[in-house]
């Protein structure tokens, strides 16, 4: 008989469950406190207190404030590409779903609690570096849908990748200057235009393949 099958019996909870709800009550304290008074000014002691464990669990959990950062950090890249993938899967065009993902990208950026944590104290908190590595599968979304919307063996590889970089990147920088812009909003409508005209001029780009 197996130790879940034991607790189910009796009521009590496993110990991996206890584990689970100990991290998932330190990530929903985490990031409400990071989203309202920031990275720097959130002490441990008031994500414990909010999360109601004691340190002592949140060092079972977590080695410092950083890794408790990241993690969450992690959660918000992972919810916005899944809302990214689920924008894209709704239009049968490849340069509209392109398009309209990439506008997933940028609206979802502007959420205040994500933009606070992603773009305000993320590079102070991870540093470029660590940020690149989490946000790899929003890159290779760019690289899917790019190489999707040019067409099959129209362009060597390397020139769709080097191509996606270059989106993303524009992409990305677009998104943190609107998190420190006056005008978010007009900035946001300008960059859609921007993005619209530079995904018409990528679409009529000759093929470089020679037969």
């Amino acid at each position: 008989m197996t130790q879940q099958t034991v607790a189910r019996r009796t009521g009590r909870r496993t110990q991996q469950e206890r584990s689970s709800t100990t991290t998932h009550q330190l990530l929903a304290a985490a990031r409400k406190l990071f989203a309202r008074d920031g990275y720097t000014p959130t002490s441990l002691d008031a994500i414990c207190e909010a999360a109601e464990v004691t340190k002592g669990a949140f060092y079972h959990h977590f080695k410092n404030k950083e890794q408790l950062f990241r993690a969450v950090y992690e959660r918000e890249q992972h919810d916005l590409s899944s809302a990214i993938a689920q924008k894209y899967s709704h239009y049968n065009d490849p340069w509209e779903a392109l398009f309209q993902g990439m506008r997933e990208f940028l609206v979802g950026s502007m959420e205040p609690s994500t933009q606070r944590i992603t773009l305000i104290d993320a590079p102070g908190a991870l540093g470029w570096e660590a940020m690149r590595e989490i946000r790899a599968d929003c890159r290779r979304m760019m690289l899917y849908g790019l190489s999707q919307a040019l067409g099959k063996g129209r362009f060597p590889r390397n020139e769709v990748e080097s191509l996606a970089s270059m989106v993303y990147g524009a992409q990305c920088e677009a998104a943190m200057a609107m998190a420190h812009a006056d005008d978010p909003d007009g900035l946001l409508d300008a960059t859609l235009n921007q993005f619209r005209y530079l995904f018409d001029s990528i679409r009529r780009m000759p093929s470089t393949v020679t037969a």
